[in-house]
């Protein structure tokens, strides 16, 4: 049985991942910041006939928690097939370039780029005992500066300085560790999942949570002659499903 990890899996899109992975038969564990969250939503899961699924404590903010995370899990693996970046927040209001507050930028950064690099500094032990290790950073095709800088771009003008600026961090951080990665079994892939509608956009995003998790899941189960070190957004590319930085 393979493993995965997928953050901020409690609702919305990281709860779709985690049922899509559990129904593909992998044992998914769903971190949440928030335990008895995770353990509900854990239990959904179970009452759907997917036993193989374990809620954890996992707060991306707080190197104690993932590192508690990190022990709890490996207790009862010695391998994990698959990490999902997932949880982010937006960043709340201004994100304009002049109002939004240093704070802002710390808060949401903390959770959307430091917490991604977190989680997979303290798994990668795990993640390179498998035999093909995949990472999908969750990100947005909001962080390509190239579409933002490009006037006939559909969201050119939902800029954003805070939330845009943080997914194209963990756009670069995704070609840095695919690069390091390069010549392995490792495939680590940015993955947006489109606008969707969840509690995440107060539900204004066209898309489904099923349309999202497929997109993500996709390059999660990806082969060994699959890409890597890409940035891939099905909404803005419906072809090859590739977009620029």
């Amino acid at each position: 049985m393979k493993f995965a990890l997928v953050t901020g899996a409690n609702k919305s899109i990281g709860l779709e991942v985690a049922q899509q992975l559990a129904q593909e038969g992998i044992y998914v564990f769903l971190g949440s910041r928030n335990l008895d969250n995770g353990i509900a939503a854990a239990g959904t899961l179970k009452a759907m006939g997917l036993n193989n699924v374990a809620a954890i404590q996992l707060d991306v903010t707080d190197d104690t928690s993932v590192m508690n995370a990190r022990q709890e899990i490996g207790r009862q693996t010695k391998v994990l097939d698959i990490l999902i970046n997932n949880a982010g927040i937006f960043g709340g209001h201004p994100q304009t370039a002049l109002d939004a507050t240093i704070d802002q930028f710390k808060t949401t950064y903390d959770t959307n780029i430091y917490g991604a690099v977190r989680v997979t500094q303290a798994f990668i032990d795990l993640l390179k005992a498998s035999s093909a290790p995949r990472i999908v950073n969750v990100s947005s095709s909001q962080g390509s500066i190239t579409l933002h800088s490009d006037p006939s771009y559909k969201y050119y003008d939902y800029k954003g300085a805070i939330y845009h600026s943080s997914k194209a961090a963990l756009n670069m951080y995704t070609v840095v560790l695919a690069y390091e990665f390069k010549n392995t079994p490792f495939k680590i892939n940015a993955v947006c999942p489109g606008f969707t509608k969840t509690d995440f956009n107060r539900h204004m995003g066209p898309g489904t949570v099923e349309d999202a998790g497929k997109r993500i899941v996709k390059y999660a189960l990806i082969g060994a002659d699959g890409p890597t070190g890409k940035f891939f957004s099905e909404e803005n590319n419906p072809d090859t499903g590739e977009i620029p930085w």
